[in-house]
C-alpha cells in the first residue's frame, strides 16, 4: 500500500551545484536548507551548438556531476548573454569588459538562464531555459569605465551586474522573473519543487512511501 508522508524540509536533501554566491543567495531567499556543492565540468562550446542548447546541457551536466557524490534534490543552472548570434562570456578582465559593453550599448542583449532539478532516487530532471532582454542605453566610454571601475563585473555573464549599479545602463528589462536575470530562476524553481511534493510555502514535502 502507498501512503503519503508528510516530512519536513530539514529532511529533505537539497544540493544547489553551483559555485555562484549570487544563486547561493537567491537560494536562501526561499528560506530553504540547503547544501552547496561546486560540480567540476567543462563548460566548452560544442560545435554547431545554439546557445539556449549549451545552458540546457551545462545545467543538466553540473547536477548529474554533483549526483556522482550527493543524493537528494539537485539544482543547477547555468547563464549565457547574446548579440545577436554572438555569445558574450563572462570578460575575466577590465579589457575585455569594456569591449563587450561597447557592443552591447544601444543594442538588446537576451540572457539565457537553465535550471535544471534532478531527483537522484528516481533519475529523473526536469529542465527549463528562461529567456531575459536587455535594452541597453547608449553609453559613453566615460560611463562604461566608472561602471567597471565600481561594479567590476569581471565573472558575471556579459559583464552585466543587474542587481547593482548595472541598471543604470539600461534603458528596459523583459523577463517574467527578475531572479532569473540575477542567476536563478526561481518561480520556475518553486513550480518543479512542487511537481515533486515540496511545498516551500509549508517547509514540507509529501512523498511516496
Amino acid at each position: 500500500m502507498i501512503s503519503i508522508l508528510q516530512i519536513p524540509l530539514p529532511f529533505v536533501s537539497l544540493i544547489l551545484a553551483s559555485s555562484s554566491p549570487f544563486r547561493k543567495e537567491l537560494l536562501n531567499k526561499l528560506g530553504l536548507d540547503f547544501d552547496v556543492v561546486s560540480p567540476d565540468i567543462d563548460e566548452s562550446r560544442k560545435v554547431n551548438e545554439t546557445p539556449e542548447q549549451l545552458v540546457f546541457r551545462l545545467a543538466q551536466e553540473k547536477a548529474f556531476e554533483v549526483a556522482k557524490t550527493r543524493s537528494g534534490f539537485i539544482i543547477a543552472s547555468d547563464q549565457v548573454a547574446t548579440l545577436g548570434d554572438k555569445i558574450l562570456t563572462k570578460p575575466h578582465s577590465h579589457e575585455n569588459a569594456v569591449k563587450q559593453l561597447e557592443k552591447s550599448s544601444g543594442n538588446t542583449v537576451t540572457f539565457l538562464t537553465s535550471l535544471a532539478l534532478l531527483d537522484t532516487h528516481t533519475d529523473t530532471i526536469d529542465t527549463v531555459v528562461e529567456k531575459s532582454k536587455i535594452v541597453f542605453k547608449v553609453l559613453s566610454a566615460k560611463q562604461i569605465e566608472y561602471y567597471l571601475q565600481k561594479e567590476k563585473p569581471y565573472n558575471c555573464a556579459g559583464s552585466f551586474k543587474s542587481e547593482a549599479l548595472g541598471i543604470s545602463l539600461v534603458e528596459c528589462i523583459e523577463d517574467n522573473d527578475p531572479n532569473t536575470l540575477i542567476g536563478l530562476p526561481l518561480i520556475q524553481l518553486i513550480k518543479m519543487l512542487e511537481n515533486q511534493g515540496i511545498d516551500v510555502l509549508s517547509q514540507s514535502t509529501d512523498l511516496k512511501d
